[in-house]
């Protein structure tokens, strides 16, 4: 949004002539952590002036509410959510999370440029703000299969559009380390246009996080415990701190926190489930559960807004101060965040009934993306000699990260067998992109699937077929079913499909309004409780990262069973 400064200073001279006035509310001032009584005045979509003031004008009494900034989204995987950017705005706008910063490394490794276009366009006409950061890594790395790479030439011809604020996480540490021309490429061309660049920095040592400094690196959202967080401000890192449906770190974070450092935290959401979003919302939540384990509520919103607005070079966002963009919040409790009403450039936003804009077409070619072979029951046999120990991935309850976990496993024949009573399930990860007839093959403990099997085409980053169960039957039922749907989540028993939630864009991704794909995830809950024991995790959330061979300790990709620390592929067999 573009405003004439001159014009600006005209309405700030005679407070008449605005738009409208913000009467008695109690500022958030989120400089100096403090508030103050006092008016708010706004023109053409900005903040004219901030005092007291007698005006004819349009005045909105706002007595005995507080009025905040817009929330702001440091990083969020838009295709996570399950929608598109149009219908992600909606969906999201009535928690006050008034602009994010999405990177769509999802559906590019999908899709390529294709996809990202897609994403900017769909974007175009929503209410939100939405931001891009370019995706730095696709593929995230050379040990599996993707649908796409970009090189820094892809990339280059992006960054002009006036949405792209910057490089998206770089997750390909040893490209960096290593400083392999192409991504150097990557760094110097965005250095040179003075925008950011954003880490993924899961598991670095210090040595190696002086590195990623040294290449402009200074953001990142990996840091899971409080002594991270530290090492990380302490090396000139503004860290992100995530909270969304696998991830969750806050509280881990949270002591590392201090009014001292405050400047250097704020919020993000990285990957967050369109049910719980639109339960909870996103950076609203981080925010309510902050001020719960008793940080500052003035400093959880200073993180929300003006430290992401600064932490990525955004202009004129994330303050109630004069010549910022009028994204505002009415609340009426600081703790628990009640919002009263949201102002979006300068606008009144009805949030109780978002309409559906016009959206951008979806090219074909990105609605048919799911191409894998026949998976036959010799595909899936996992060798594994009666007596023998087994290298098995063990997930951590709210982490990303999992742990490498060494044990006897049952067999049969000389194959692994699943044992849903000890929690030790077959799982599999089908290449979809190039017929190549991949089939990576694991053992995962911390699912809890009673019986049955469930599948996924959202699995991060690369986003092939994953799917666990108890039995192969239910397995290649529930493979067969996402070639049919042409991608999205199914849940598989006794050769039944007892619920699937349909993502025909790229196979991550509605193209449904969100009110549909929602009732539907959670009609699919209410089925896994039949399934699962103890279920209180994101179970396909989980799934989705199992694959991620850049976050330690043991991932599968559909080339096999991946050793993150070591950084190279391991038999099952230990």
């Amino acid at each position: 949004m573009k405003a004439i400064i001159s014009d600006l200073i005209g309405k700030a001279k005679k407070i008449d002539e605005v738009d409208f006035v913000l009467k008695n509310g109690e500022i958030v001032d989120v400089f100096s952590l403090e508030t103050f009584k006092g008016d708010v005045a706004i023109f053409n979509g900005y903040i004219v002036g901030i005092g007291h003031f007698e005006t004819s004008q349009k005045v909105i009494d706002v007595s005995n509410q507080y009025i905040i900034p817009g929330l702001i989204d440091g990083h969020i995987h838009i295709e996570s959510t399950m929608v598109r950017p149009s219908e992600f705005s909606r969906a999201i706008i009535k928690h006050g999370i008034t602009t994010v910063v999405t990177d769509p490394h999802e559906i590019a490794n999908v899709s390529g440029i294709e996809g990202i276009k897609f994403m900017i366009d769909d974007a175009k006409n929503s209410v939100v703000d939405i931001l891009v950061k370019l995706p730095s890594s696709v593929p995230a790395t050379k040990f599996e299969n993707n649908g796409a790479t970009l090189t820094s030439n892809d990339l280059r011809k992006l960054l002009d559009y006036d949405e792209v604020i910057g490089l998206a996480e770089v997750m390909d540490y040893p490209s960096v380390i290593n400083y392999e021309q192409d991504m150097m490429e990557k760094i110097e061309m965005v250095k040179n246009k003075k925008l950011v660049i954003d880490g993924h920095a899961a598991g670095l040592s210090d040595d190696k996080l002086d590195i990623y400094s040294i290449a402009s690196i200074r953001n990142d959202h990996e840091a899971v415990n409080a002594n991270e967080a530290i090492t990380r401000v302490r090396k000139g890192f503004n860290v992100l701190v995530r909270e969304g449906s696998a991830a969750k770190d806050l509280l881990a974070i949270l002591p590392a926190i201090t009014t001292k450092n405050s400047t250097r935290f704020s919020f993000c959401t990285d990957d967050k489930h369109l049910d719980e979003m639109v339960e909870e919302g996103t950076i609203n939540h981080a925010i309510k559960l902050a001020v719960k384990n008793e940080l500052d509520p003035l400093i959880a919103i200073q993180m929300a807004t003006i430290n992401n607005a600064k932490c990525h070079g955004i202009e004129n966002k994330g303050a109630v101060a004069p010549g910022y963009i009028a994204d505002l919040l009415i609340v009426d409790d600081l703790a628990d965040l009640s919002i009263h009403k949201v102002i979006k450039s300068g606008k009144m936003v009805d949030i109780e009934s978002q309409q559906r804009k016009e959206q951008a077409q979806i090219p074909r070619s990105i609605m048919n993306s799911v191409n894998t072979p026949k998976i036959t029951e010799e595909m899936l046999n996992i060798p594994l000699k009666e007596g023998q120990k087994a290298n098995i991935i063990e997930i951590l309850p709210g982490k990303l990260i999992t742990r490498k976990r060494v044990d006897f496993a049952d067999s049969k024949d000389g194959f692994f067998i699943s044992n849903p009573k000890k929690d030790y399930l077959k799982m599999a990860v089908c290449e979809r992109h190039k017929r190549t007839g991949n089939v990576g093959l694991g053992i995962v403990h911390g699912l809890k699937l009673k019986c049955g099997a469930i599948a996924s085409t959202v699995a991060h980053d690369s986003h092939n077929i994953v799917v666990a169960g108890t039995n192969d039957k239910d397995i290649i039922l529930a493979i067969e079913e996402l070639q049919k749907t042409q991608g999205g989540l199914v849940i598989v028993n006794n050769g039944q499909i007892l619920a699937r939630v349909e993502l025909p864009v790229a196979g991550l991704m509605s193209d449904q309004p969100y009110e549909v794909t929602v009732k539907k995830l959670l009609d699919m809950h209410e089925i896994l409780e039949t399934i699962v024991d103890h279920h209180s995790q994101n179970i396909f959330m989980i799934l989705s990262f199992l694959c991620l061979p850049v976050i330690p300790e043991l991932k599968l990709t559909d080339k096999g069973l991946f050793d993150v620390v070591s950084f190279n592929h391991i038999k099952v067999e230990a």
